[in-house]
């Protein structure tokens, strides 16, 4: 059985590489599933880049030398809860937990 040690070994060793070749995370297979995920990750890219454009424009509007009196207006009722006396307030409140979802936290 000596001989054939070393060639047994080989053997299943190319076997092994040739199977993670084909589906392995980085194989031949699973092209598609990388394909679906790189589509997921460039849908959430551009969707960060909107945000990211908007807070821009919001951070612009807030300095001293372009302010926005709207904008400011709007920051402090939402910083500090006020509102204005002739605007609907419409106060939700979070429904009741579960006591299974009580129960995982």
């Amino acid at each position: 059985m000596k001989p054939y040690a070393l060639s047994a070994f080989l053997f299943l060793l190319i076997v092994y590489l040739g199977v993670q070749a084909l589906t392995g995370e980085r194989g031949l297979l699973s092209g598609s599933a990388r394909d679906a995920r790189l589509a997921a990750s460039e849908a959430q890219l551009a969707s960060l880049r909107e945000q990211r454009a908007d807070l821009e424009v919001r951070v612009r509007y807030l300095k001293a030398d372009n302010l926005s009196r709207d904008l400011l207006e709007e920051r402090a009722r939402v910083v500090l809860g006020f509102s204005d006396p002739r605007d609907y307030v419409l106060q939700v409140s979070a429904p009741p937990a579960s006591p299974a979802a009580a129960a995982r936290s």
